[in-house]
């Protein structure tokens, strides 16, 4: 990701997705919920939820109870909205929340160094793990990959 990058436009992208995909399902994007939306989309790093509640704390200018931050969390990718990035127990906005249930796998390439952290779909890695799960009669239920590596910026 370049440091020129403007986040604004993910952002306002992210709150505009957040906004229909909450009114097709009936469900209400709450001030807090959008906060923490906000401060995930940021920056293209994942975000642990100690962090969001310390900025969020410091955003409202009152102590921020963790639960709070834990239910917005839930709430969030529940809708597919963010990613938990299980490897740094931390939380990354998704590109395409409408893909949710759709697409079930995850697979992102994060920066060791910066840790920046993008996500991708691959039909071809879905297809050959179905098919390799299907010869075991084990069934996925859940499915993420973590690559860590460098980035081309860190790479320099």
């Amino acid at each position: 990701m370049s440091s020129c990058h403007n986040h604004t436009h993910c952002i306002d992208d992210a709150l505009l997705s957040a906004q229909q995909i909450c009114l097709d399902k009936g469900v209400k994007l709450t001030a807090r919920r959008e906060q923490v939306l906000r401060l995930i989309w940021q920056s293209h790093k994942p975000l642990g939820a100690y962090a969001l509640i310390e900025m969020l704390s410091e955003l409202t200018a009152k102590t921020v109870a963790p639960p709070t931050v834990y239910r917005a969390l839930e709430f969030l990718m529940e809708l597919g909205l963010i990613h938990r990035i299980n490897s740094l127990n931390a939380f990354l906005g998704c590109p395409d929340p409408k893909a949710h249930g759709v697409q079930a796998a995850n697979y992102f390439l994060i920066c060791a160094q910066c840790q920046d952290t993008e996500e991708f779909i691959d039909t071809v890695i879905d297809e050959r793990i179905h098919q390799h799960a299907l010869q075991q009669t084990f069934k996925p239920q859940q499915q993420w990959l973590e690559i860590t590596g460098l980035c081309q910026s860190c790479q320099e």
